[in-house]
């Protein structure tokens, strides 16, 4: 007989879906974590927000229209980046108002776009909040598929990523062209948010594709320590989000998108009181003299 305590392990993953949930939720959290850390390493982690939210209206489009998300998401998030490009060259407003601008615009029509259809309430929720436990198998290959692309270009591109996260201009000097590494750096978080909004949600997998790559940071001093740190954490986090979810009656998407925001502030708190703690330990652990 089991103990009550692997029982309140086990019991939110009895089930077929449920495990498809967990398998669907680890999916999103690696490939989004891996994209994220380029993003926190830029300091891009406003335009990453946005980015999430503008393929928003290619979503429900794709949804209303009843094609592959896949393509609408594509075509907006292209949208996005081109219309930054156009209030960048064509005014003197800073990058901060465009991505400001296309945030809002870009969410609002989507969910005009959804409003249109007949299951709006339905369809609207999926979107922005995801369905974590309605995860198929059809939507695990495609994550798969996405995953394994997202992880395969980042190894592919992990020079030129890394020289442009610290120095555009030397990135240039060495013929790395960081123009075409941005563009492939905003293709892939595409592909992170078109394989992860069916389990977390656009509105929420920026809790993913940021929250465990800023947690990695406060404890990695090397790159490549910080991304699999991420991955760690963005395990751990759909891990315990689901398993939260369950036992609290929390929807699980948004669980699993608060608990890195959770594990950011203790990880954060914890390294600040360390050097304090040790210092006020030092003189107990001292032999007298």
């Amino acid at each position: 007989m089991e103990s009550p305590i692997v029982q309140w392990l086990t019991d939110p993953f009895l089930l077929g879906f449920q495990q498809r949930s967990l398998l669907g939720g680890i999916l999103a959290g690696l490939m989004s974590s891996v994209v994220g850390t380029w993003l926190v390493l830029r300091g891009m982690s406003f335009f990453g927000d946005a980015f999430v939210h503008g393929v928003v209206p290619g979503i429900a489009a794709a949804v209303v229209l009843e094609i592959n998300p896949a393509i609408g998401a594509a075509v907006a998030a292209a949208v996005m980046v081109a219309g930054i490009e156009v209030v960048n060259r064509q005014t003197a407003l800073k990058e901060d108002t465009a991505i400001g601008l296309l945030f809002v615009g870009m969410l609002a029509l989507g969910v005009v776009i959804i409003s249109a259809s007949d299951s709006y309430s339905g369809n609207l929720t999926s979107i922005l909040f995801g369905d974590a436990l309605g995860v198929s198998e059809s939507d695990l290959i495609g994550q798969a598929a996405l995953a394994a692309i997202v992880i395969g270009a980042s190894i592919v591109f992990y020079r030129p990523f890394l020289v442009m996260a610290f120095d555009r201009t030397k990135a240039e000097l060495l013929g790395m062209r960081p123009g075409r590494a941005h563009a492939a750096l905003l293709v892939l978080v595409a592909a992170a948010v078109i394989g992860s909004y069916r389990s977390v949600g656009t509105l929420l997998v920026f809790g993913l594709l940021v929250g465990p790559p800023a947690t990695a940071a406060l404890l990695a001093r090397t790159v490549p320590w910080m991304m699999l740190l991420a991955t760690v954490v963005a395990v751990v986090s759909v891990w315990l989000g689901l398993l939260l979810s369950y036992h609290l009656g929390t929807a699980g998407s948004a669980t699993m998108a608060m608990i890195p925001i959770v594990l950011f502030f203790l990880t954060l708190a914890v390294t600040r009181l360390r050097p304090w703690l040790a210092r006020g330990l030092r003189p107990a652990l001292e032999p007298h003299r």
